[in-house]
C-alpha cells in the first residue's frame, strides 16, 4: 500500500498595509496638532563668593548693584553711590515695579561702562519671584529694533543674586 501525498501548491499571502498606512496619514497631523509647544527660558545666576568678602587684600573692581524693594528700585555704582531711584508706580489697589525704567537706566549705565558685564541684584526678603525674574530681565538685555528686525541687546548678562539685608547691614 503506497500512500501518495501530493503536497498543494501555497499561495503566498500579499501583505496588505493600504488601511494601516491610510491611519498614519490621519493620525501623525491630528497628533502634531495637539501638541503644545512651550518655551523655557534659562537664566544663569552666581551667587557671590564668600571668599572674595574674607579676601580684603585684594582690590576688587567697583560693583554695580540693583537693589529691589517693595518700595521702588534702586541702583548703585560703585556700591555706595546712588545713580537712580526708581519709586514704585501705582497700579490699580497696589503697586508695582517699574522695570521699563530700569531697562532705560541699566541701557545708560551700559553706554558708560561698556565693558562691564556683571551686575548684584539684591532682593528684599518679601518680593515676590515674578518681580525678581522681571528685573533679571531687565538688567540682562533689552529688545530694540535694527534694520527691520527684532534683536536683543546685551546688558549685563552675568548676574549675581544677594539678600538685600546684605547691602544694609554693610
Amino acid at each position: 500500500m503506497a500512500l501518495n501525498f501530493k503536497k498543494k501548491a501555497q499561495e503566498e499571502a500579499d501583505l496588505d498595509v493600504t488601511s494601516f498606512m491610510n491611519l498614519m496619514i490621519v493620525l501623525v497631523p491630528v497628533m502634531l496638532l495637539s501638541l503644545t509647544f512651550t518655551q523655557i527660558t534659562v537664566h544663569e545666576i552666581r551667587l557671590p563668593d564668600l571668599s572674595e568678602s574674607t579676601e580684603s587684600s585684594q582690590e576688587t573692581p567697583p560693583k554695580l548693584e540693583v537693589l529691589l524693594t517693595d518700595s521702588g528700585i534702586k541702583v548703585f555704582y560703585p556700591s555706595n553711590v546712588l545713580v537712580k531711584d526708581i519709586p514704585a508706580k501705582e497700579v490699580g489697589s497696589g503697586k508695582a515695579h517699574d522695570f521699563e525704567q530700569l531697562s532705560m537706566v541699566m541701557q545708560e549705565v551700559k553706554k558708560q561702562l561698556a565693558e562691564k558685564r556683571d551686575v548684584l541684584l539684591l532682593s528684599a526678603s518679601n518680593v515676590d519671584y515674578q518681580s525678581l525674574v522681571s528685573a533679571m530681565d531687565a538688567v540682562k538685555s533689552y529688545k530694540t529694533v535694527v534694520a527691520a528686525s527684532l534683536v536683543e541687546v546685551e546688558l549685563f548678562p552675568e548676574i549675581s543674586l544677594a539678600d538685600a539685608s546684605v547691602k544694609s547691614d554693610g
